[in-house]
């Protein structure tokens, strides 16, 4: 995943823009970036790896020397952005959240022309760059945008940096969010509504699926209206929103808890304590703990100040290490006790693994596990978090494959969770990973956890629906 945070003021917006990004640390481990205009300057920019180091720390001299008042900033799983470009719209900065499904077609789409490419990104084309290259096609900026909609396949929101202002756009079926904070003396626009409150935001307006607005320090301008169909990844709320951030109004920590308490319904385990997977399990924890009255206790403690999440080695074997490194097991509360464990989701396997041994090696009696949405049975089509997870990765395939025998099953009825695959599948994982119970969330209890209609949901992670649109 990535975030963007952007900010328009009458007076100064660097510091801002800076602490307004850092906020979004939690969704990239890998490129941040910010760009500034000012009359005086013109455009500023610096972008730098977060592989070995924080955002703050690297961009900490970059903020004694910009100046602005506007400006936009990215922290990315991806590529190096944002991409400061020159066109006949004249010279403007471009952030994107995306996944660009068809990135080939729209390469070759481009080299036809003979076009050329000036970033790279793991190989290939930098995908904010192709789409700074859509936007340039338009005749104006809304239609260059209405041009991304069109052309990109998965899923594109914008923040749009130019010397009149900054254009939000929202990815036309809304699979990421942008929210629009108002202060007193201008806007802040954010992928993660947590960076408003501190910085003097209140929240104004969530941009629709398809919206596009123009933000001055004086006011929003709707240049293009929202589309009735929106598809927001739920996922948003299960795992990689922030406690405290709120997506079309609904906040991620609440929705946890409500998770959490759906998954103690007609759950009669006889239990020492319930704990959350730190980070994204606490807030299920505290939800199923409530429900049923377990008390809820910390057999975790995770360790982040030499291991934060934004220093993740290249090799496998030593992200396997640092995942394990941060928790630290306190056999104190472990030891002879059986234990429900929230988690917001498994998809591997490999690290839940190697947290159930750890707890058997404390001395723990059972490990009950329960997982706040349904199995992964499809590799996500929309969102960028999803490139290095091909559908072979996913636990459920491999012990589909096991359970078959074979490659390429239909997932639909390992989907179905009243389904005897479904309970054939669910069983073989918990053996595998060596688990006393386990369960998953309903799909349906997830999606009243959220609060929002179905079919405003993305839950194709889950039962394979939604397409290319």
């Amino acid at each position: 995943m990535s975030g963007f945070f952007g900010s328009i003021l009458s007076a100064d917006c660097v510091a801002d823009v800076f602490y307004g990004t850092d906020y979004h640390s939690h969704l990239g481990t890998k490129r941040a970036g910010m760009a500034f205009f000012s009359e005086k300057k013109g455009f500023q920019r610096a972008i730098h790896s977060l592989e070995d180091g924080y955002f703050r720390n690297k961009f900490e001299n970059d903020i004694l020397h910009f100046s602005g008042l506007s400006g936009i900033g990215v922290i990315s799983d991806t590529e190096a952005q944002p991409i400061v470009v020159n066109s006949h719209l004249g010279r403007f900065a471009v952030a994107t959240v995306s996944r660009v499904a068809n990135i080939d077609e729209l390469e070759s789409h481009f080299l036809s022309k003979h076009h050329t490419f000036s970033e790279t990104s793991q190989g290939t084309v930098n995908p904010t760059e192709l789409v700074a290259m859509l936007i340039a096609e338009g005749a104006d900026f809304l239609s260059g945008i209405e041009n991304v909609y069109e052309k990109v396949k998965g899923s594109c929101s914008m923040l749009i940096l130019t010397d009149k202002g900054i254009i939000a756009a929202r990815d036309k079926m809304g699979r990421t969010p942008i929210v629009i904070g108002k202060k007193h003396n201008g806007y802040g626009l954010a992928f993660e509504t947590c960076a408003f409150s501190n910085l003097g935001y209140e929240i104004d307006h969530f941009v629709g699926p398809g919206e596009v607005v123009f933000v001055e320090s004086g006011g929003c301008t709707q240049w293009r209206k929202p589309n009735e169909k929106m598809q927001i990844c739920s996922f948003l709320w299960v795992y990689y929103g922030y406690p405290p951030s709120f997506y079309e109004g609904v906040n991620v920590d609440e929705s946890r808890y409500r998770c959490g308490a759906a998954l103690a319904k007609g759950d009669n385990i006889d239990a020492d304590f319930v704990a959350g997977i730190p980070d994204s399990g606490i807030g299920h924890a505290m939800g199923y703990s409530h429900a049923t009255g377990i008390p809820l206790k910390r057999p975790y403690a995770k360790y982040t100040p030499t291991w934060p999440r934004s220093f993740m080695p290249q090799s496998q074997n030593m992200r396997e290490l640092v995942a394990k490194m941060k928790l630290i097991p306190n056999k104190s509360v472990i030891c002879n006790k059986s234990g429900v464990f929230l988690d917001d989701s498994i998809v591997r396997g490999t690290q839940l693994r190697d947290n159930v041994l750890d707890l058997h090696q404390a001395g723990i009696r059972d490990v009950n596990m329960r997982i706040a949405c349904p199995p992964l049975t499809y590799p996500c089509e929309f969102l960028n978090f999803s490139r290095s997870r091909s559908s072979l990765d996913l636990v459920t395939h491999k012990v589909v494959q096991k359970l078959e025998g074979r490659d390429n099953v239909d997932m639909k009825p390992y989907s179905d969770a009243d389904s005897p695959e479904y309970e054939a599948m669910v069983e073989q994982i918990r053996l595998d990973l060596g688990l006393t119970t386990l369960r998953f969330q309903r799909i349906e209890d997830l999606v009243e956890a959220i609060g929002l209609p179905r079919e405003k949901l993305c839950t194709h992670c889950w039962d394979g629906s939604g397409a290319f649109e």
